[in-house]
């Protein structure tokens, strides 16, 4: 399962990582973000000490999902030293997530 982001925790497990971050906002009643739930918990797994991977409810955390703008879920961000360097939104196929994160790597 990948990481669980709350409004408490994101500064320190994704603006203060030294490893680039992929963040998931996501909504549980959202049907979109059930699809891409699964692909995020793989790429947790096949990127586990190369990358961070995790989820932010934005339901339950809506403070960073403002701060960057996220107005469509789900929404994919990769950061890299604390800075957006790349977005995905709406469902798209694993390759093309595990894409923008070895480009950050």
């Amino acid at each position: 399962m990948a990481l669980e982001i709350t409004d408490a925790n994101f500064e320190e497990v994704v603006l203060k990582s030294d490893k680039p971050v992929l963040v998931d906002f996501w909504a549980a009643w959202c049907g979109p973000c059930r699809m891409v739930g699964p692909i995020v918990d793989e790429i947790h797994a096949e990127y586990e000490g190369k990358a961070v991977v995790g989820k932010v409810d934005v339901d339950a955390n809506q403070e960073f999902a403002a701060k960057y703008g996220v107005r469509n879920i789900p929404t994919v961000l990769i950061f890299k030293n604390g800075e957006v360097v790349d977005k995905q939104v709406g469902v798209a196929p694993k390759n093309t997530y595990t894409g923008k994160i070895d480009a950050a790597l």
